[in-house]
């Protein structure tokens, strides 16, 4: 019986818990096969104040041509760098149209914020990207971007939510999942299906501080579950537990929240 095989696009920053650091061992803990194609390797990601960047568009290329003829069960795209970047990885999804689930994490902003990196024609470049997919997981900052909403916080109603997640669902995602949706005391995300029109909320208590990399941890947890045929809700389910279990023990272990979260610490857990 052949291998499940998930296809993971994004950035390598060594000492940082994000990214592929987190996504290689997060699906092959959940039995999944993880390839991995680097947009630019770091030191470390750029919420550090200094960090060491070797941009891979050209090298990923070669590797992505390489691959073509393939078999994927997921493509997962996470950072992308330029417009370049993003062409490049829709025109390999491209290659593998109705054949392969897409999952495609639009790392864009956060906090209210595009990223220094990201231009309006990147944000429009992103926009066709996400049309190809079949599963997103933008935050509220992403989601806004997305559909032209203005961010005011991450303390946004449901029905906002919803508003943004049907609108990212007509670009032609049929699963829409906006992320880090702040309350009081709790922190939820949104789950909507295109295909059918449901909807549905997870909810977990908001930890006090914020650490860098929980988003990676989230659609990584989705891609592997996903590929291993769960249900889109039981996929958010597990993706949204794990992530406040690993950012909690994070907090009593003393990391520092822009070292991202200690996966290693609970990744026993998933099963």
């Amino acid at each position: 019986m052949p291998t499940n095989q998930i296809l993971a696009i994004n950035d390598l920053s060594s000492l940082s818990r994000c990214s592929l650091g987190v996504a290689i061992p997060i699906i092959t803990r959940l039995g999944v096969k993880c390839a991995g194609v680097p947009t630019a390797i770091l030191s470390r990601h750029t919420g550090n104040a200094k960090y060491f960047f070797d941009d891979y568009t050209d090298k990923m290329k070669c590797m992505l041509d390489d691959m073509t003829n393939d078999v994927f069960s997921l493509i997962y795209t996470g950072f992308l760098g330029s417009e370049k970047q993003i062409d490049i990885v829709a025109d390999f999804i491209g290659n593998y149209k109705h054949k392969t689930m897409v999952l495609v994490d639009p790392v864009m902003g956060d906090n209210g914020d595009k990223y220094d990196t990201y231009t309006h024609d990147m944000c429009d470049k992103m926009k066709r990207l996400v049309s190809m997919a079949d599963i997103v997981t933008p935050n509220v900052t992403e989601a806004c971007l997305l559909t032209g909403e203005k961010y005011e916080s991450d303390f946004i109603s449901i029905e906002k939510a919803e508003k943004m997640a049907k609108a990212i669902s007509e670009l032609g995602a049929e699963n829409v999942i906006v992320t880090g949706i702040k309350c009081d005391e709790t922190i939820s995300n949104f789950v909507y299906n295109a295909k059918v029109g449901s909807k549905n909320i997870f909810t977990t208590p908001l930890c006090s501080v914020y650490y860098s990399g929980t988003g990676d941890v989230f659609a990584s947890v989705i891609s592997a579950c996903a590929t291993n045929d769960l249900d889109i809700e039981e996929a958010v389910k597990k993706a949204t537990e794990f992530t406040y279990k690993a950012t909690v023990k994070s907090y009593e272990m003393g990391i520092h929240p822009v070292e991202g979260i200690a996966i290693e610490s609970v990744i026993e857990y998933l099963k």
